[in-house]
């Protein structure tokens, strides 16, 4: 180990409660929240973990190409502390990593504030509930106070401005296109109704070197559909302006946490903010007109041309592959800005589960008792990190319509699941399994294998499936091959009683087509099935379903062996990867599968353009010609890292 590089502080443990502030058995006692106790700055974030021995400094020089963002990905895998590089090569700007990279962290950084926040949560859910129980809101009026933004003169942020190229350089992946930042806060206002409270701060991505950039003053900002930035770019472009966009890292930890919260409409991130950062969030005014962060490590701010685009990317990204080049806005940028002492956070955006997954958890905590006043008959709705959240959606939902029925079936269910699929982010989903909640009111939604287990279940291939074609999908996945933002969904829905016992061996004696391999059970009821490899992209205006495909299918139909016990049939490249882990699973059938293309009922048929038959349901859930490729690190830069991480390196015991 290299004590000069690596410095760590054990944890301060808890201080004892003094006597007088113990519970002697009366009524609670409000304690008052100081602001010395919450984070105005990025630096005081850094120091209240480092005294409870949460963060690490390393004082060896770490490069900021690709060695920087492989230690990243091994300490989030081994739920490491976050960790502050103090001289990371080519900048001079200290950059920290993992910051996010717990839920238990993420939690003990807004310890002081997520009480309030949930009761303006429970406040959405129950709009009366501060009249019925008005001494649990008695600190409302603070909360609410908090959620408007303070502007002022002067702040940090405007003490320094640097040249766009002095910006650290982090590059993740070794296809990437250039240097990106990974946890950007994006502010912009609507151009017909300016000012903050018709403001958005969205997490969207932001290239600032690579390409056909100038890299003096040109940076490409990558923002999906359904964002909020896209509607103010309509707007601008609809009045022939340009759009004043502040790009801004680091700053308090609640402001990137509030840029990727799906916030109900009418409630701009800026409050948020204030209410989960426990303070007024303090702004100022950039040269381009837009305020941003007074207590902000930097801000990128310039302007987005109405209509000139450049090629982004490519760019590894969280559905495990490249996301790659496409033409997006440009950004001009006018100022640079950062305040004394800045620090760089970042991430890695890969495969899940990643940092991302953390976000992820720490907002279902936060918004999961508001869902049944959003979507009326939704009881929990769970976006499935493994799968790259948008591919797959789970969804328990009411079945009421006929509670007169001699056997329940899915009719509320579809009323439910489009519901969800029209609502913002949830609308890019690209399979949703929704189930009822009467059939197992306890359920959880997030024990996927028992989700699964009873979906198979009780689903019936002849009625539940519902496809929508040539629709909206992400516009990372490129799974069905027809262009950016364009793919097909499929909704399972089943309810009733359970039909069938789920198999969890391989049935003796199952013979499958020529060139078809390895069968291996992935899960109760589910089969991997190593198919040919796809060499070629097939004609789409020639072959509506690949060969291989259809020839499985019409082996499992004509098959003299039950196969009732399993349900759902994958195709896949490798077998044994695919049932090594359920995550392998998840990853690689929804992630490599379009519903439209992918998708068939062995035996089934189409009729009245409803597509069904008695099972299996197969899904081709191989890698596609048209697909971008998988992410894989740099063995040499792997081979670096092993080297810091060995015993006697800067990075022993930190990361393995």
């Amino acid at each position: 180990m290299a004590p000069a590089a690596r410095r760590r502080l054990k944890p301060t443990g808890q201080r004892p409660v003094p006597r007088k502030q113990q519970n002697t058995g009366g009524p609670p006692v409000p304690r008052k929240i100081e602001f010395d106790m919450t984070h105005q700055t990025l630096t005081d974030a850094v120091a209240d973990l480092e005294r409870h021995g949460h963060l690490v400094r390393v004082d060896h020089p770490i490069d900021p190409h690709l060695e920087m963002a492989e230690v990243q990905r091994r300490l989030y895998a081994g739920g490491g502390p976050a960790v502050l590089f103090t001289r990371p090569k080519g900048t001079a700007f200290p950059m920290l990593a993992n910051l996010y990279g717990t839920a238990e962290r993420m939690r003990f950084l807004f310890r002081h504030t997520l009480a309030g926040v949930r009761k303006l949560v429970a406040l959405k859910a129950d709009p009366g509930g501060a009249a019925r129980r008005f001494w649990r809101y008695w600190d409302l009026p603070f909360l609410l106070w908090r959620l408007r933004p303070k502007v002022v003169r002067s702040g940090p942020v405007l003490k320094h401005t640097i040249p766009l190229p002095q910006l650290p350089q982090l590059k993740c992946w070794p296809m990437d296109g250039g240097a990106f930042v990974t946890l950007p806060a994006v502010y912009t206002e609507h151009p017909d109704t300016p000012g903050w409270m018709k403001s958005n701060l969205g997490m969207y991505r932001v290239q600032i070197s690579g390409n056909e950039y100038d890299p003096e003053r040109e940076i490409g900002l990558h923002y999906q559909i359904h964002r909020g930035i896209g509607v103010h770019h309509a707007a601008a472009v609809r009045r022939g302006e340009r759009l004043a966009v502040n790009v801004c890292v680091g700053g308090p930890p609640a402001l990137a946490v509030s840029a990727v919260m799906p916030l109900p409409e009418g409630l701009p991130e800026l409050a948020f903010a204030g209410a989960l950062g426990g303070r007024r969030l303090r702004l100022v005014r950039a040269a381009n007109g837009l305020p941003m962060p007074a207590d902000c490590d930097f801000v990128l701010s310039g302007f987005i041309d109405p209509t000139r685009t450049k090629p982004e990317g490519p760019f590894g990204d969280h559905l495990g592959y490249y996301s790659l080049a496409h033409e997006f806005p440009v950004m001009t940028v006018e100022k640079v800005y950062h305040r004394p002492g800045a620090i760089w956070p970042f991430t890695v955006v890969g495969r899940p589960p990643q940092e991302d997954t953390s976000f992820g958890e720490f907002i279902h905590d936060l918004t999961g008792p508001a869902l049944p006043t959003v979507l009326p008959g939704v009881h929990a709705v769970h976006a499935v990190d493994a799968a790259g959240v948008h591919p797959l959606l789970l969804a328990v939902g009411s079945e009421r319509y006929v509670p007169y029925a001699a056997e329940r079936q899915p009719q509320e269910l579809l009323t439910l699941a489009n519901a969800i699929l029209g609502q913002g982010q949830l609308s890019l989903a690209k399979f949703l399994l929704i189930v009822a909640k009467e059939d197992n009111p306890d359920l959880d939604i997030h024990d996927i294998p028992a989700f699964l287990r009873h979906l198979l279940e009780r689903v019936d291939w002849s009625r539940d499936l519902h496809f929508q074609t040539r629709t909206t999908i992400d516009t990372l996945d490129y799974s069905a091959g027809e262009g950016l933002n364009a793919g097909s969904k499929l909704v399972i829905a089943a309810a009733g009683p359970k039909r069938r016992e789920l198999g969890t061996a391989v049935p003796a004696g199952l013979r499958l087509p020529d060139g078809f391999g390895d069968v291996r059970v992935a899960l109760p009821g589910v089969l991997a099935v190593q198919a040919p490899k796809l060499q070629v992209a097939r004609n789409k205006e020639q072959t509506e379903y690949d060969p291989d495909l259809v020839r499985l299918c019409d082996t499992l139909a004509t098959c003299s062996l039950p196969l009732a016990p399993f349900p759902l049939v994958t195709l896949v490249d490798d077998a044994e990867f695919a049932a090594r882990t359920l995550n392998n699973w998840l990853w690689a059938t929804f992630t490599r599968s379009n519903p439209a293309a992918d998708v068939l009922v062995a035996g089934g048929r189409t009729w009245r353009k409803h597509h069904g038959g008695g099972g299996p349901l197969v899904i081709d859930a191989r890698l596609k010609p048209h697909m971008a490729p998988p992410l894989v690190e740099d063995p040499a830069v792997s081979k670096r890292v092993d080297e810091l991480a060995a015993r006697g390196g800067p990075l022993h015991g930190l990361i393995g």
